[in-house]
């Protein structure tokens, strides 16, 4: 019985650091989970919460895909070599998806850029979006959109309260 309550809390999903502004500024298209080449003490900061993803975004280079502009802050204990907080880091994803995105990126106007970051069975996850990037006019329709919607459920809210 022990061991299926530890599978159940095994699928929770904590984020450790989420995009916000992406999805004010980008359209997103498609989503995908992409897994980490990390180092040791770059984990044990992630734990921490002590990352940041604000200008993070991926390229397709010719053996794979990079996410750039992730900072991850340095560990305070660490005993092995300095590492970069900016560095390249690899995503490991399966040959079909990369073919795919590779295609998708080779589009004008599209990006992919990093939405959360998360544990998922004790692995960092990077929730990548393939996106294309709004213009003004479309942002004050997204701002629009999100205050009717806000709106409608205050009033359908207060309709039913009393």
């Amino acid at each position: 019985m022990d061991t299926m309550a530890k599978g159940n809390n095994d699928d929770k999903t904590e984020p450790v650091a989420t995009n916000r502004k992406a999805r004010h500024d980008y359209l997103i298209t498609d989503t995908y989970e992409a897994g980490l080449a990390l180092e040791g003490p770059e984990v044990k900061s992630l734990r921490l919460k002590q990352a940041t993803i604000t200008s993070a975004f991926a390229r397709a280079e010719k053996d794979g895909l990079y996410l750039y502009g992730l900072h991850i802050a340095p560990y305070a204990f660490n005993t092995v070599h300095e590492i970069d907080p900016l560095r390249a880091r690899k995503l490991l994803l399966r040959a079909p998806e990369i073919r795919k995105i590779s295609g998708a990126l080779a589009t004008k106007g599209m990006s992919l850029v990093a939405l959360e970051l998360y544990f998922k069975r004790g692995w960092a996850k990077v929730l990548l979006g393939l996106a294309k990037g709004k213009k003004a006019p479309d942002k004050h329709e997204s701002i629009k959109k999100r205050d009717i919607d806000r709106e409608l459920r205050r009033e359908f809210k207060n309709k039913f309260k009393g």
